[in-house]
């Protein structure tokens, strides 16, 4: 069957009101503070109707393989240098099918706009306005709604993600209201740096690329110069690196003005692939808060003037969600268990942890509340 102007996916009825008030939110407040090249907003409707052709499609395959693009609600004249279709496209799961294929890689956007006849495609594009409205195909069934950041650097802001029927809504109040890492904050576009080399940007990236293959791992954040966090490591380490490797602190501390920032962007990519890979031998890779890798393969222990962790905070930044206070093991496994172990004794560090099923949490010391947060920030990484 066909697609038609009426929305036949409930999920995208659901949350197309709580999208557009988001998107109007923020333009509104970067007109306020004076950006430009905003995107325009898109219409309840037109999100509503984006997000049913989009998951449709979702459910088909080319030549034996699923359905994956990324869509940009965006008029051509905000495009730059837009590849233009001689002819439109009525907007359909099947015309998003077939071009699929060719658009498949990061960084490609298919155009989409409207006229008196409905929603079209109209090219594709690599360059998008600020807030510019995105919706990603990722995987049959899933769905992810997403904006540029306004300094156009990064990944992009996650603004919601529907997986079948369920429906998960970014909230941004989390990171104000909570005590919160700064790579929470930064992933919520709450004091984010637009710098591609800021140590924060980096580490996301460190996590982006740690889940992307898919094997689950631990990766530790100590504070550098010290040696405390061996403490909470059973010793002899098998993985031990001396001295310790600095190909991503190298890249960081680099002039960035001496070649081209794609150029710096890619060699970063390159080696922070190098050190996440490494997460997914059994144990935790661990690196310093300048990003210079320490061991992996290491297993955690609890250290020998600690007590055993009873309870952590489990959070996620979603519309709706709860806080509830749990046994570490109720989280996950031995990973989650073992992570929340290691920030109970060493309090200035950071545990990020990857399910093999997609999940991340990162677990950090609360001082005001006295105990462990896991915040589960896997729908701001998809």
């Amino acid at each position: 069957m066909e697609w038609t102007n009426a929305s036949t996916y409930q999920a995208a009825q659901k949350v197309s009101g709580d999208i557009e008030a988001h998107f109007l939110r923020h333009l509104e407040s970067a007109r306020e503070q004076g950006e430009e090249e905003l995107a325009t907003a898109p219409g309840k409707l037109h999100i509503e109707l984006m997000i049913d052709v989009a998951f449709w499609a979702s459910l088909r395959r080319e030549e034996g393989l699923p359905t994956r693009i990324s869509m940009a609600f965006l008029h051509p004249s905000q495009a730059g240098k837009p590849l233009l279709f001689e002819y439109r496209i009525p907007l359909s799961p099947k015309a998003l099918t077939k071009l699929a294929p060719g658009v498949e890689r990061a960084g490609v956007h298919v155009g989409i706009w409207y006229d008196e006849e409905g929603l079209y495609i109209w090219g594709t594009t690599i360059k998008l306005p600020n807030f510019c409205f995105v919706l990603d195909v990722s995987e049959p069934g899933l769905l992810v709604v997403k904006h540029r950041r306004a300094a156009g650097l990064g990944k992009f802001t996650n603004v919601a993600v529907l997986r079948g029927d369920q429906v998960k809504v970014v909230d941004e109040t989390i990171g104000v209201n909570m005590d919160c890492p700064g790579i929470l904050t930064s992933l919520l576009g709450i004091n984010a740096s637009p710098l591609w080399n800021h140590p924060v940007n980096v580490l996301i990236q460190i996590a982006v690329s740690m889940r992307a293959h898919r094997r689950g791992g631990i990766l530790l954040v100590v504070p550098a110069g010290g040696d405390g966090w061996k403490e909470s490591i059973i010793h002899p380490m098998q993985y031990l690196v001396s001295p310790v490797f600095s190909g991503v602190a190298d890249l960081i501390r680099k002039d960035s003005n001496i070649v081209s920032e794609i150029y710096w962007q890619n060699a970063l990519r390159r080696e922070v692939d190098n050190i996440t890979g490494l997460t997914a031998v059994d144990g935790a890779t661990i690196i310093n808060n300048q990003h210079e890798l320490l061991a992996f393969g290491a297993k955690i222990t609890r250290s020998f003037n600690s007590t055993a962790v009873e309870e952590v905070l489990l959070t996620e930044p979603v519309i709706g969600g709860s806080p509830a206070l749990l046994h570490p093991s109720r989280i996950g496994g031995t990973r989650h268990l073992s992570a929340a172990q290691f920030v109970h004794d060493q309090k200035d560090a950071l545990a990020l942890v990857a399910s093999q099923d997609g999940y991340f949490t990162v677990f950090s010391w609360s001082k005001p509340r006295q105990l462990i947060i896991a915040h589960r920030i896997d729908i701001l990484l998809i």
